[in-house]
């Protein structure tokens, strides 16, 4: 029974000195441990005895002392000024420049310049970075308020609602107190009215306007602070507001009317060219250049000619009424090909071809930016209304490439006239 009293005063004793023991370590014997002062490191940890301290030597330092051994001292980086030297209670300085900060790897004597942190909405800075270490934040406590990260404002005060105003909204750690005037009747009538509501009146954080004050013949609402939050009439502000998307909406209009216009000309320019190719072929008028029977079917003036077998087959003797596009594929190819082989002795190429069908310089530029521009060339071509093998074999006549024209009008088992 007397050794049970004894243990139990024991751990009595023991948890009442550990409210007292700053170390919050005891020795096997009970005593607490001691605490290194600043410039002095651990040399013996406390264990069966009290912990034994020594001077940080040369090289080494502790800022706050402790349970920890001393630390070594920093190097500055290459190309990086030594502010101060280290010393037993403070680590090296070195100039990394502004909003920068020597960084440390651990316990490893190397370090290097790094960008300070920033502090967030509802924090503070306790402490600004520079040569001495990053920035320290702390978290904005009751009364206090950081709407905004930054690296160089501590917390702000709270503002105070003014006694011609009432609280809308209490301070918080990442906003101001909100006030609103006593006098601002929202969406109420006026009195012996009966007309509309009036337009409410929306809160905007700006300064106070020292007419106000001197109108209503004493302090502005919210006076009582910089940062609080007003409400001020909104008509002004909406009025611009709308007049920006109106004016927005309207050059947006007006560049699509521009764009439709441009695509059109451009388009009415083509077939002006196209006409003139083909009533060159023809040797006729553009308004000569189509005959429409009572069936619908298109007609060329050379069509008219078949009465007048030349030396050649017949359908040489007349304009070839089958379309491009239904050519097989090889076929195209093969006329492909032979284009993109380009003229010399033989004619001209598929430039030439492109100036032939009324293509302008322009586009016939753009068709020689691809990799197969003859390919592109005769393609966008076949989209066109009236793209017949005449057509195309009349404009190989003219830059003298019979041996393209003849490869579009020999025999092909199984092909149909169209």
């Amino acid at each position: 029974m007397a050794v049970l009293w004894v243990c139990t005063l024991f751990l009595l004793l023991k948890v009442a000195l550990g409210d007292a023991c700053a170390s919050g370590q005891f020795t096997q014997s009970g005593e607490c441990c001691d605490l290194c002062p600043p410039g002095h490191g651990v040399e013996v940890e406390c264990g069966k005895e009290n912990t034994k301290c020594q001077h940080c030597p040369d090289g080494t330092f502790s800022p706050t002392g402790g349970l920890s051994p001393c630390v070594p001292c920093a190097r500055c980086p290459a190309g990086v000024a030594e502010i101060s030297r280290c010393s037993g209670t403070r680590d090296t300085h070195c100039d990394c420049g502004e909003r920068l900060y020597l960084r440390r790897d651990g316990r490893s004597p190397s370090g290097s310049c790094a960008a300070c942190t920033t502090c967030g909405r509802g924090e503070g800075v306790a402490r600004l970075c520079g040569a001495h270490g990053n920035t320290r934040c702390q978290t904005c406590g009751t009364g206090t308020f950081s709407e905004e990260k930054n690296d160089t404002t501590p917390c702000q005060a709270c503002s105070q609602c003014s006694d011609s105003e009432v609280e809308i909204r209490a301070c918080q750690p990442n906003s101001d107190t909100l006030c609103m005037d006593k006098k601002l009747h929202i969406l109420n009538r006026p009195t012996g009215s009966d007309g509309p509501l009036a337009a409410p009146r929306w809160p905007v954080p700006g300064p106070v306007d020292k007419d106000e004050e001197a109108e209503d013949g004493g302090p502005a609402p919210g006076g009582a602070g910089p940062g609080a939050t007003r409400f001020t009439p909104q008509g002004e502000v909406g009025s611009n507001n709308i007049l920006a998307y109106v004016s927005v909406l309207a050059a947006v209009v007006l560049g699509l009317l521009l764009y439709v216009a441009y695509k059109c000309w451009m388009s009415c320019k083509q077939k002006k060219a196209l006409n003139k190719a083909r009533a060159a072929e023809l040797g006729t008028s553009p308004e000569g250049e189509k005959l429409h029977s009572d069936s619908g079917v298109f007609l060329d003036s050379h069509s008219l000619q078949d009465s007048q077998p030349s030396k050649g087959s017949k359908r040489d003797s007349k304009q070839d009424g089958r379309l491009y596009i239904n050519l097989p594929p090889h076929r195209q190819e093969e006329v492909e090909c032979l284009l993109q082989e380009g003229g010399g002795a033989r004619g001209g190429s598929w430039r030439h071809l492109g100036t032939a069908l009324g293509y302008e310089l322009d586009q016939i530029d753009l068709f020689g930016r691809g990799e197969a521009p003859a390919h592109t060339l005769l393609s966008n071509w076949a989209q066109q209304e009236g793209s017949t093998l005449g057509l195309l074999c009349s404009a190989l006549a003219r830059i003298d490439r019979s041996d393209v024209a003849a490869a579009l009008t020999c025999p092909t088992p199984g092909m149909s006239v169209v």
